[in-house]
């Protein structure tokens, strides 16, 4: 059984990402064990804090979980055309110390994808993750790209991907990263 965690990078509770994210976890094969995380709770990054108090416990947690799992997959909102300020905190907190980076992250499968209500669908956000994923060492996949533009058109109110084009890419996106994380 290939497990994913899957993390939406917005805070917002109405967020699109995170219905993007849920959409995701209920087009997954059924040979895939579907767990979400969040980043809520994680403080801003000081090492200050880091080196009088350690790890805070909400990355202590996450980190474990993503050590435990076949793929990690990234749902990045995009901020001013680039990575979210919170997210790329939470990953920051996430590879400290250095030293845990190759047992947390190092060949683990990782996939982004987004929701935007711009026309860009968060690529410009997915490429800007590219040099992060490479320091972290993980093991990328890029074979199918899934950048959701003017999100509150393919999401009702209570946040269902109703777009039924939108629905069978994200079930292929899905269903390629499964096949990908459990390869390893």
């Amino acid at each position: 059984m290939t497990v994913i965690l899957g993390i939406a990078g917005s805070l917002r509770r109405g967020s699109y990402n995170a219905a993007l994210l849920r959409a995701l976890r209920e087009l997954a094969p059924a040979s895939v064990t579907f767990e979400e995380a969040s980043i809520r709770g994680i403080p801003v990054y000081d090492g200050d804090v880091e080196t009088e108090s350690g790890i805070p416990e909400p990355v202590r947690a996450l980190k474990e979980r993503i050590a435990s799992v076949d793929g990690l997959l990234l749902v990045t909102p995009e901020y001013n055309n680039s990575i979210p300020g919170p997210f790329k905190n939470a990953i920051d907190w996430l590879s400290r110390p250095p030293s845990d980076i190759p047992r947390v992250f190092g060949g683990r499968a990782v996939a982004l994808c987004g929701a935007t209500l711009g026309g860009g669908g968060t690529n410009l956000a997915q490429v800007a993750w590219l040099p992060v994923l490479r320091v972290l060492g993980v093991r990328p996949w890029l074979g199918r790209v899934l950048a959701v533009p003017t999100a509150n058109k393919s999401f009702d109110e209570s946040g269902v991907l109703v777009d039924e084009k939108l629905r069978e890419r994200a079930r292929a996106f899905i269903t390629g990263f499964a096949e990908f994380a459990g390869s390893k």
